[in-house]
């Protein structure tokens, strides 16, 4: 199960909304096999009597009620009902069949929306999929969101470009990095604000089908240091990246209208926000089917990068920093002892 099928299963549901198999059509949304579904719906798995109700061990707890009862019903049931921690409730929903309101009891988030909008809160009910958050959301919710936006359009660009050999995953694990090196720069100065979301949008056809051209020009564009008369004009604005990232050329993958609308999408996100330090291990999360499990934050969290090379060797660093801070021959040794870790 992909986040673009989930995109899909909902996108479905909405359309064929039904009150009376709401619940079971969106936890069929994430994945959940047909025959527990089955057993829910028969009672076999739900734990209350009560008309309206289901009460399911481990999973959820859900209600239908009025509309002006929806957010206080919500709050009642995470206080006062004692159910919910006996049977270890990941999440409480209510909805009035136009809104829903969710409680995630492992993170203590919230939502209030319309169904309709269902689609756009899908890095918030990925635990039902069994994609876990990682508890460092919260520390900045910013890299789930990127996380998600990129295995969307991993996704995407896998329909049409299949990696059968280890060339073919090194060449789209560099692809990926340069995307997100273009993410990142046009929101931290690197360059002029949006410039590479606009170059996609105003000069790519919106089908993809001439996305790979217009990406290989930029990326030579990138790998230039001077701009001449044959730098396209569409792409003069574009500085010289130093580093190696954009020096060789590698096949790109084929487009389609949905990954190039993707690649929108992940243009849009705030970067800024974003902790570099995740980029690898993002991506490893997105390439790689069997890491999927903790999407969107699999990676690991900066905080927990800290935790492991601080004690490694970033504390001892600090210290000898700190007592070589007035001697230059003591810090040009710490500069040569840092190059060789």
């Amino acid at each position: 199960m992909t986040i673009s099928n989930i995109e899909n299963n909902l996108a479905t549901l909405i359309k064929n909304f039904n009150k009376n198999t709401f619940i079971y059509d969106f936890l069929l949304a994430f994945s959940t096999p047909k025959s527990a579904i089955q057993r829910l719906q028969k009672g076999q798995l739900n734990l209350s009597k009560i008309e309206g109700e289901i009460l399911w061990k481990k999973k959820i707890f859900y209600k239908t009620v009025a509309t002006a009862e929806i957010k206080q019903s919500l709050i009642e049931t995470m206080v006062i009902d004692g159910r919910i921690t006996k049977n270890q409730i990941r999440f409480v929903i209510a909805t009035d069949n136009t809104n829903i309101a969710a409680l995630d009891t492992k993170t203590q988030q919230t939502i209030y929306i319309p169904i309709a909008d269902l689609a756009n809160e899908i890095s918030f009910f990925l635990p039902l999929a069994g994609m876990e958050k990682y508890t460092a959301q919260a520390e900045n919710d910013a890299d789930v969101k990127a996380a998600v936006q990129m295995a969307k359009l991993f996704d995407e660009i896998k329909k049409t470009n299949p990696t059968n050999t280890t060339e073919e995953v090194h060449n789209l694990n560099i692809f990926l990095s340069r995307l997100l090196f273009c993410f990142f720069a046009e929101d931290t100065g690197i360059f002029e604000k949006d410039l590479f979301k606009n170059y996609i949008f105003q000069y790519t056809a919106p089908d993809g089908s001439n996305l790979q051209q217009y990406l290989q020009e930029l990326f030579t564009v990138l790998n230039t240091v001077e701009r001449n008369s044959k730098t396209p004009f569409y792409a003069k604005d574009f500085p010289y990246v130093n580093g190696g990232l954009f020096s060789a050329t590698i096949p790109l993958p084929a487009f389609t209208s949905k990954s190039r609308q993707a690649i929108i999408a992940s243009a849009g996100e705030n970067w800024a926000a974003i902790n570099p330090d995740i980029f690898g291990s993002m991506i490893q999360a997105v390439v790689t089917p069997d890491k999927r499990g903790n999407l969107g934050m699999h990676y690991t969290s900066v905080p927990n990068i800290m935790k492991v090379i601080k004690p490694l060797f970033l504390d001892e660093l600090y210290e000898e920093f700190e007592a070589a801070k007035n001697n230059p021959t003591a810090l040009n040794k710490l500069l040569g002892r840092m190059a060789n870790i």
